[in-house]
């Protein structure tokens, strides 16, 4: 698979930071060409460095996803200097921390245009390309929250949620025409980025993810083993994800009782807020400090490197026919024992 990955074009959206960022790091190692589309230059410039670095061609292409003519016009411009893409990762976004009530029409106007009209941009303007040759992955990068709104992130919340309806539509019409295309999504446990650091928050106290905190380098991982295996509608990614998901099938009204409870002071560290902040909602976060912010946010003491659940859920086949090769072991000396 190595050999054969080196010779793709990935686009990522929202490369310059957390899960994008990760995910550009894991495609350097493996691809022949990376473009790395986000607003921030600093960002962008380091993104670059880093892919090169690893020995893999690099195209920093600064871009608001929120803007169609700006997403496709990159995507003619991958073409024109990588070659045809071969894989699309959407994983551009923004958030406001703050109750609804707190949030301003415009504000939550801007996290949908980007995290879920950001997608919308990035499907048409791969799959422009990529149907005519009929083939080409599209890897959506969700969340827990597609499937489980919390407190304090509604637009984020509304946003994962309608990108995973327009997921499961637009893999329904790919299936029907009988495409060579491939779309699938990953369901994202709480990560390690940057993005709290950076977001637009009107809480007390410096915001954190939900724990359990994963590092994104598991993130990254996830979406890479995703758009090798595009054949399954999504992936799980993290024991926390399942759990949630189940959960909510199960007990969606106990669920809100419970994170009406306790979910507003889990998203919230005991550091109060930096009334001087940066927030990222309508310009870029290095745009002012000129600070390359990474993968990782500022929970590394919190983060957990490995995810069993991942690893199990990409080897399911295996680890099945292992489980029925263990029962029909076990039954065959059961029956010899009773025939002793």
């Amino acid at each position: 698979m190595r050999t054969a990955a080196r010779s793709q074009v990935v686009v990522i959206t929202g490369a310059t930071g957390g899960v994008g960022r990760a995910v550009a790091r894991e495609y350097a190692r493996r691809a022949r060409g990376v473009a790395l589309l986000a607003r921030g230059g600093t960002g962008l410039k380091a993104a670059a460095e880093e892919v090169r670095a690893a020995g893999c061609a690099a195209l920093p292409v600064e871009v608001d996803v929120a803007d169609e003519e700006q997403v496709s016009d990159a995507a003619d411009e991958v073409e024109e200097r990588l070659g045809p893409i071969d894989v699309w990762v959407n994983a551009a976004f923004t958030s406001v921390f703050a109750p609804f009530s707190k949030i301003a029409p415009e504000e939550f106007r801007r996290v949908v245009e980007v995290d879920l009209l950001g997608f919308v941009h990035g499907t048409h303007a791969a799959l422009e390309r990529m149907r005519p040759r009929d083939r080409g992955t599209i890897v959506q990068v969700g969340s827990a929250l597609a499937y489980r709104g919390v407190p304090l992130q509604s637009a984020y919340c509304a946003s994962k949620h309608a990108v995973q309806g327009f997921h499961e539509s637009l893999r329904c019409e790919l299936l029907h025409e009988g495409s060579g295309v491939r779309v699938t999504m990953v369901q994202l446990p709480a990560v390690n980025t940057p993005q709290f650091s950076w977001v637009l928050s009107r809480l007390p106290k410096h915001p954190q993810p939900l724990p359990p905190i994963f590092q994104p380098e598991v993130a990254a991982r996830a979406v890479v083993h995703a758009a090798d295996h595009p054949q399954r509608r999504e992936y799980w990614c993290g024991g926390s994800t399942v759990a949630t998901l189940i959960a909510n099938a199960l007990a969606p009204g106990a669920l809100d009782r419970y994170l009406a409870r306790c979910g507003v002071a889990a998203q919230q560290t005991d550091v109060v807020a930096d009334p001087d902040r940066t927030a990222n909602l309508w310009a870029p976060a290095d745009g002012d400090s000129g600070r390359d912010y990474g993968a990782r946010g500022v929970f590394d003491d919190k983060s957990k490197t490995r995810s069993w659940q991942l690893w199990a859920s990409q080897r399911h086949g295996a680890l099945a026919l292992a489980a029925v090769g263990a029962a029909a072991l076990a039954a065959a000396v059961a029956s010899r024992q009773r025939r002793l």
